[in-house]
């Protein structure tokens, strides 16, 4: 059996990331193979996985940047299943890892994102592997990215919430800001009317003439009932067309022009752990 010394442990830690005792244990295991005994922690992070693959990981952490002089942004969502692995240090910091690797690599999709390689293991793995250190379900839950001539990226207090805008002009980072905060905190459902989805506005419409209907009001007027109601939702839950929350009184597309004639929103990207 391999004498497995203290800074043999503290060099499969740094190296994993897992416990102290884990380590320990791998490598006796492993009698003393470094690269055996990283598989085992892996195995380990399997196992946890696929026993735990139905429980429902809803804490985490959510967080964006943006890089390429401010016209790229990127957001990841690194799921757990307990706000106390959440706020672990070990855990932020492989989301920030993850999210500096999508960063530096611009990734098309969540799988390529998976794929990228930190010191010769992918992220998939990683994650995989701090499964098996924390003993919870971990997964990454959202991966986006978005471009334009300015993004401005928020992350809401706690890492629950992050968002991104694009803005069709360079401005001062501040209004992009403002936006950002906007969508956190309304939540909107596209940038204006145009770009809701027609499932949306069929499932609006729809919900409109049942509460009319439910309210005695006549068959032939539902229809006009419903068209009402829709032109309610556009307003309150487009991002151009809702009020403006920092001002009041104004509208989100009211206030981007104050700021600069011809600013508007080209995009937005929102992830909160609830959804």
């Amino acid at each position: 059996m391999a004498n497995i010394s203290a800074a043999d442990v503290a060099k499969l830690r740094k190296m994993t990331g897992a416990g102290m005792m884990d380590c320990k244990k791998a490598l006796v295991e492993a009698d003393g193979d470094f690269e055996r005994a990283k598989e085992l922690i892996r195995e380990k992070g399997l196992a946890i996985a696929n026993k735990r693959a139905d429980r429902e990981a809803s804490e985490g952490a959510v967080i964006a940047k943006t890089v390429k002089n401010d016209t790229v942004g990127v957001m990841i969502a690194l799921n757990c299943e307990t706000d106390f692995v959440a706020k672990n240090d070990d855990f932020v910091a492989l989301a920030n890892t993850i999210l500096d690797a999508a960063a530096n690599n611009l990734p098309a999709n969540l799988e390529e994102l998976k794929a990228i390689q930190i010191n010769g293991q992918s992220i998939g793995d990683l994650v995989i592997e701090r499964s098996g250190v924390t003993g919870e379900k971990m997964e990454i839950a959202c991966y986006e990215i978005l471009e334009a001539a300015q993004v401005a990226a928020y992350i809401h207090m706690g890492n629950k919430l992050a968002t991104l805008v694009g803005l069709n002009k360079v401005v001062d980072p501040k209004i992009g800001m403002n936006i950002a905060m906007q969508v956190a905190a309304m939540n909107p459902a596209a940038v204006d009317k145009d770009s809701v989805p027609q499932d949306i506005i069929d499932k609006e419409l729809e919900i409109g003439r049942e509460q009319a209907r439910l309210e005695g009001k006549a068959e032939e007027l539902l229809d006009k009932i419903a068209q009402g109601k829709l032109q309610k939702f556009f307003k309150e839950s487009t991002l151009l067309n809702q009020e403006f929350v920092q001002e009041g009184k104004i509208s989100v597309a009211d206030y981007l022009k104050k700021q600069e004639a011809g600013l508007t929103v080209t995009d937005f990207k929102r992830f909160g752990l609830s959804n």
